[in-house]
């Protein structure tokens, strides 16, 4: 009798990890195959939380996941882009020494001050362990010198291409500090009864702008400005053409950021920072736009490479 009920409880055993191991594979199912190299749920899951930035890593547990889940598809394409870049480097002989891995977490725990200890706790939060971390760092690395090597290094920008995009941003990169701005512009009333109201008008667009409506569209939809059709592009200005007022409160702005509304002789203004350019010489002009038009060749050759990298591989998609 005792035998038999060791017998059984060896039995239950079996079972009971027999279903542990199957939750688990099902659990970590494989979510795409590439070049029969297996990709998992936890792969990608692990990518989205590692490029995930503090405003996703500030939402509770169940938004977050309601985010991921929502984006499940786009991640997973970069990271079977990864998977075939990865591959690719191996076929071409491309290899990162336990030295290169060492070396790039060195120079990133000098650069964030950090220790041994403060770098796994770091880590740690990110749900990573070391080896985790030095095998990502091992694939950019890779990936890095990949790209390097097979794309970035051929691309070659002529002096005829910088000479002409310079005569076409001329606007852009002229003599003297300019901004690109978008302004919602209110005419300055007949009276000053009226002032007011326009103040009033000019409050409510703030607490809309507040709320998360976007600046164009109230353009369009209050700015008595020709630029208003446009979403209140005004282009490129000049710092020297602008009136005092424009400078003073374009002097305390960083990109992005919209100003309270403020008076000129003309009437209340808004007006929204979209980019600041520094005055440049021509030396500088030109190796701006080199740079420029050096990435947008470096995207048109990596978009077309990987395209070709895809058409080539056996994808299996199980999303």
């Amino acid at each position: 009798m005792k035998e038999i009920k060791q017998i059984g409880l060896c039995i239950l055993l079996i079972f009971s990890l027999f279903q542990t191991a199957r939750a688990s594979v099902l659990l970590d199912r494989v979510v795409a195959v590439v070049n029969k190299e297996v990709i998992t749920w936890s792969d990608l899951y692990k990518m989205m939380e590692s490029e995930a930035t503090d405003r996703m890593k500030a939402l509770n547990e169940e938004e977050r996941r309601k985010v991921f889940r929502d984006n499940e598809a786009v991640f997973l394409d970069k990271l079977i882009d990864m998977r075939l870049e990865i591959q690719e480097a191996g076929k071409l002989g491309i290899t990162v020494s336990s030295e290169d891995v060492k070396e790039a977490i060195e120079n990133i725990k000098k650069k964030y001050s950090l220790t041994d200890n403060t770098l796994e706790e770091s880590l740690k939060k990110e749900g990573l362990t070391l080896e985790e971390y030095k095998k990502r760092l091992s694939e950019q690395i890779l990936i890095s010198q990949f790209i390097n090597q097979h794309i970035r290094n051929k691309i070659v920008v002529s002096e005829e291409e910088i000479k002409k995009s310079m005569q076409a941003q001329k606007e852009k990169f002229g003599d003297g500090e300019a901004f690109k701005i978008r302004q919602i512009f209110f005419s300055k009333p007949k009276d000053d009864a009226e002032k007011k109201t326009v103040e009033e008008k000019a409050s409510l667009v703030v607490q809309r702008l507040k709320a998360g409506e976007e600046f164009s569209n109230l353009a369009k939809e209050y700015s008595d400005d020709p630029s208003g059709k446009l979403g209140g592009d005004t282009g490129y200005i000049k710092k020297i053409y602008m009136a005092k007022e424009f400078v003073d409160v374009l002097s305390q702005m960083k990109e992005g950021e919209v100003s309270k509304p403020f008076w000129t002789e003309r009437g209340l203004h808004i007006i929204k920072l979209d980019e600041k350019v520094a005055a440049q010489s021509v030396s500088e002009m030109r190796e701006s736009i080199r740079k420029q038009l050096a990435e947008e060749q470096f995207l048109q050759k990596y978009n077309s490479y990987i395209k070709g990298l895809r058409e080539k591989a056996r994808i299996e998609i199980r999303l």
